[in-house]
């Protein structure tokens, strides 16, 4: 009958409205003519009260339109009694008093039924819209009675599913059941209740139940979804399962420093150290430091607050428990520890490394020191016989040589010439490894520099020389050093190149580039590409049996000329292919950030 409608004219009611507006109505018609009835035939125990049905009636349906009934039924009252009673005073004013009782109960009975209906509107609201799941359920055999939609989207039911089923058969496992039953037995009210209620399709779900008795019979049920905290807890439990394992089987010192001190160390950094995890435990990390990098430490460790991102190693020394020195490489990770700031500490024992670097270097200073030991001792005969040829080759008549003997002298001043020029490239190469050599930065113009190279070198009766510089380009860099690299890249080509030697030397560098790239081609024998990175060692060639006696080489430019451009946070590259000649390339920054 809710549903169904009538159209009076061009208006549509309810169907029940009628019906109700009918009872009503003729409710007040009865009570009317009963009442008139009474009057007319003076009979006292059938009076107003009758008037309260029609009343009561439509206060309760139609809380504002019963006061318009409760009027219209109390002018009635008084008409029909003033009619019958007047001029009889203390009856009228009995009457009237009647009619106002009706608007009086009237108004008292809208005014409850408004609250009532506003209390069930407000309930209705939190039941049906509620962040909360609901489900009240009987309280002797759990038989669910109603549910609002947020439980029926937790467990994926509808409510026709769900109705009438106890709330026990939710539980996902007869063991999750028999704890539910112990509670509710246990507690008539009980908040926090975290069990697993059983989805629609057989899953898992977990929720937070809290439940209280509203009456004898029903208990009203919220249930909060933290399904999605106990996947993450979990995960964060594989995780910290994870993460313990493989702090305490790294092979790397691990330790956790919080407000200072140490407050986790694996056993990797137990065996670094020689003490024990409780013997760490509380100490600070700068009473394992030796003493001699302590002030280094404690300025590292100023950072360790204000950076948010892991600090650059750093190489510490630290004295064990039986006062043996090692030397751990040091990071540092800003990280929360149980929601704490800290600091997780990796340490890599590389005292052998260092003992091992250490160990090279001293060679490599001892091999320095040998060579130019060696060069200076070869350079000092070389000059009295340098002398002593150039004296006799400036007037062989003089001294009367004779034209054979001429020619096996110049063969002889080309050869200690030779020797020295070697010399000089050795003492040079021990000077660029020591590291003490400077260089002088100045900006010069690129072209004129090659075109001055080539010029003075005699390149350019060797072989045909092309060059593809812009007049623009200009370089910041020490002139002098590269200048000798060109020269050295210009007579490699020379050198190896096939006849008819081509050489081209062509720069390629666009204007947001950072790098000038300098390159100078031949076409000459090549080199493997299994050789490129040992050329550039030094003493090196690609076929060095062969070439060095063809050549009159012995493979120390290239090494000289990567270490100067190397100085200049630069590189050389190369591409070659065998008999299709190289490509060798300088590549130095446009600005230096170290020129002065």
């Amino acid at each position: 009958m809710d549903g169904k409608v009538i159209r009076i004219f061009q208006h549509t009611i309810p169907q029940i409205d009628v019906v109700r507006f009918c009872v009503i109505s003729s409710l007040a018609i009865c009570s009317i003519l009963i009442t008139a009835l009474s009057f007319s035939r003076s009979i006292d125990f059938i009076n107003y009260q009758l008037f309260f049905i029609p009343i009561i009636y439509a206060a309760f349906f139609y809380p504002k339109r019963g006061l318009l009934v409760a009027f219209i039924c109390g002018i009635i009252y008084q008409a029909i009694g003033y009619y019958y009673w007047f001029p009889n005073y203390g009856a009228l004013a009995a009457i009237t008093s009647e009619a106002v009782i009706f608007v009086i109960i009237a108004y008292l009975i809208t005014f409850f039924i408004e609250k009532i209906r506003d209390g069930e509107t407000r309930y209705r609201l939190v039941f049906e819209h509620s962040q909360l799941g609901f489900v009240l359920f009987s309280r002797t055999d759990y038989t669910i009675r109603k549910t609002n939609p947020l439980f029926l989207a937790m467990l994926d039911y509808t409510p026709e599913e769900i109705k009438g089923r106890p709330f026990t058969s939710l539980c996902l496992t007869p063991r999750e059941r028999e704890r539910f039953l112990e509670r509710i037995a246990k507690n008539g009210a009980t908040e926090n209740f975290e069990t697993r209620l059983a989805t629609k399709s057989g899953a898992g779900c977990w929720v937070n139940l809290s439940w209280n008795a509203i009456d004898e019979n029903t208990i009203s049920c919220t249930a909060i979804n933290i399904n999605g905290r106990k996947i993450a807890e979990k995960m964060n439990n594989d995780n910290m399962l994870k993460y313990r394992q493989l702090t305490e089987n790294s092979p790397n010192g691990i330790l956790l420093i919080q407000e200072g001190t140490i407050k986790f160390s694996n056993p990797s950094f137990s065996g670094f150290s020689g003490y024990g995890r409780n013997e760490l435990a509380g100490k600070t990390l700068d009473e394992l430091v030796d003493p001699r990098d302590r002030d280094e430490f404690i300025e590292y460790a100023k950072h360790w607050s204000e950076s948010k991102n892991i600090l650059k190693e750093k190489d510490i020394r630290f004295v064990t428990k039986t006062g043996e020195v090692k030397v751990g490489a040091l990071t540092a990770n800003p990280i929360l520890h149980l929601k704490k700031p800290a600091i997780m500490i990796n340490i890599v024992d590389i005292s052998e490394r260092q003992r091992l670097s250490d160990k090279i270097r001293e060679d490599n200073e001892r091999r320095r020191g040998i060579i130019i030991t060696v060069a200076h001792e070869m350079r000092t005969p070389l000059q009295p016989i340098l002398g002593y040829l150039n004296l006799l080759l400036s007037d062989p008549q003089g001294f009367g040589i004779v034209e054979d003997t001429k020619k096996i002298l110049e063969r002889c001043l080309v050869s200690v010439d030779r020797e020295r020029q070697i010399i000089n490239q050795m003492l040079e190469l021990s000077v660029l490894e020591s590291g003490k050599l400077q260089l002088s930065y100045s900006t010069f113009p690129l072209k004129p520099l090659v075109q001055s190279i080539l010029d003075t070198s005699g390149y350019l009766a060797k072989a045909e020389v092309t060059i593809d510089i812009p007049d623009s380009v200009a370089l910041i860099a020490d002139k002098e050093r590269i200048c000798n690299v060109i020269d050295s890249l210009l007579s490699n080509a020379v050198s190896y190149s096939k006849p008819p030697r081509k050489i081209h030397i062509f720069y390629n560098s666009e204007n947001e580039d950072s790098q000038h790239h300098i390159s100078v081609q031949d076409n000459g024998i090549g080199i493997e590409q299994s050789v490129f990175a040992s050329i550039f060692e030094p003493f090196q060639l690609a076929d060095a049996a062969k070439l060095s006696r063809r050549y009159d080489r012995i493979g120390l430019s290239l090494s000289i000329s990567k270490k100067v451009v190397q100085m200049h946070s630069g590189d050389i590259s190369v591409i070659s292919a065998v008999n299709n000649g190289s490509t060798f390339t300088i590549h130095i920054p446009k600005e230096m950030k170290n020129a002065s």
